[in-house]
């Protein structure tokens, strides 16, 4: 295939290396330097592309998809705000993308897992549950994109929860969450590509889920399998529906 990457930080050269690798080939690489070069006819050019850039630049870079006809891979987050309105002109250009907040195999397990497990609490409210999310300090957003997949999954499930509450570690916060409210604690420490753990709390015991990441590299390679996924594919879509778990 041929890609463009939307966004080349840190993340866009591990997915490139990746998409190198499984036989892709990379023909145009936009950051902030080039934006010039994001045109009709240079996306024209490609089979689909990968966005990993900021909340600032996500929907302008998936309209120049959209406009272009190229399939888009979107891993960056801070835009679910306006998902159905970025959905509703995915249909009218009749284009295709695919989101998710994380695109590791493992933590897309790890979601899965969350939520049928949060469906299996509601029978022992003895435990109360929080989710706790660690990154490096150069992660602009918190709580991150991941966590707030997780804490949704939970109140999606859990009857208990009806909505959540981020704190961040380390800053001063008068905040006192309620009994139906989960809190996400965030903690930024140096080079720490991801840590996610779901903690059930009781008087006698504790269980946790927790997705420990060694390198952005998972990530990455789930970004390269996301494309070759969606590649001369219609519509909108989510992780979950690349991956369709089932039990």
């Amino acid at each position: 295939m041929n890609i463009v990457l939307l966004g080349y930080g840190k993340m866009g050269r591990i997915i490139e290396q990746f998409a190198v690798d499984r036989g892709h080939q990379v023909i145009l690489k936009i950051d902030a330097f080039n934006q010039d070069q994001l045109t009709r006819e240079n996306l024209a050019k490609a089979d689909v592309a990968i966005e990993f850039s900021t909340p600032d630049s996500v929907l302008p870079n998936i309209d120049a998809c959209f406009n272009a006809g190229l399939p888009v891979v979107v891993g960056t987050t801070g835009w679910y705000g306006r998902l159905q309105e970025v959905k509703n002109n995915c249909g009218r250009s009749n284009s295709a993308l695919l989101y998710a907040s994380n695109f590791s195999v493992g933590v897309n397990i790890l979601f899965f897992v969350n939520k049928v497990l949060a469906k299996l609490m509601n029978r022992y409210g003895q435990y109360d549950v929080q989710v706790e999310e660690i990154h490096h300090t150069q992660k602009l957003d918190a709580p991150s994109g991941t966590a707030i997949t997780l804490a949704e999954g939970i109140v999606d499930e859990l009857e208990r929860k009806t909505e959540w509450i981020n704190e961040v570690a380390g800053t001063q916060s008068d905040m006192v969450s309620t009994p139906n409210q989960l809190l996400i604690e965030s903690h930024r420490l140096e080079d720490v590509p991801g840590t996610h753990t779901i903690i059930y709390s009781s008087e006698v015991d504790d269980i946790e889920l927790k997705h420990t990441a060694h390198s952005r590299a998972g990530f990455a390679l789930g970004a390269v399998l996301a494309a070759e996924w969606l590649a001369g594919k219609k519509g909108f879509y989510s992780v979950k529906d690349m991956f369709d778990f089932k039990v």
